[in-house]
């Protein structure tokens, strides 16, 4: 699998940060672009593939819109609020909103599919490839050059 490294949706949701994201913007980025690109190897539907985007996109943006490390509420209000204002379902909305409490989560998630995926892919990012279920290191690698 190619690296994506293009996607509107992100591309839409981190560009409306961007003043919040400031110096940190290429960093946090790269870093959604990584977790992203780990996840969506397992997606199966175009539905899948933008809850994953959108997840990524807002999955740590709290730390800069509330300024603090207690941001998971804040990110997931700032994925409702997406939602609501793109018409996406409240089904998307929902699992976007347990991708992100669980992202986290030291053991496995088991109460969502695309949860425990993601935060497989968070982790594989975060430990540079020490643990990667998701990917084999050699895709690890490619990833972690953004």
């Amino acid at each position: 699998m190619d690296i994506i490294n293009k996607n509107l949706i992100i591309d839409n949701i981190l560009n409306s940060y961007k003043p919040e994201l400031g110096k940190d913007f290429e960093q946090y980025k790269n870093h959604v672009y990584r977790v992203f690109n780990f996840a969506v190897i397992k997606a199966e539907t175009n539905e899948e593939f933008e809850i994953l985007s959108i997840s990524a996109a807002f999955h740590d943006i709290g730390i800069w819109t509330d300024k603090t490390f207690d941001y998971l509420q804040a990110s997931v209000n700032h994925a409702n609020k997406y939602c609501a204002n793109n018409s996406a379902s409240v089904e998307i909305s929902e699992e976007i909103e347990i991708i992100i409490n669980n992202h986290h989560k030291i053991t496995r998630c088991r109460s969502s599919y695309l949860a425990e995926i993601f935060r497989q892919a968070d982790l594989t990012d975060l430990t540079f490839g020490l643990f990667h279920r998701n990917c084999n290191m050699k895709f690890v690698k490619q990833a972690r050059k953004y």
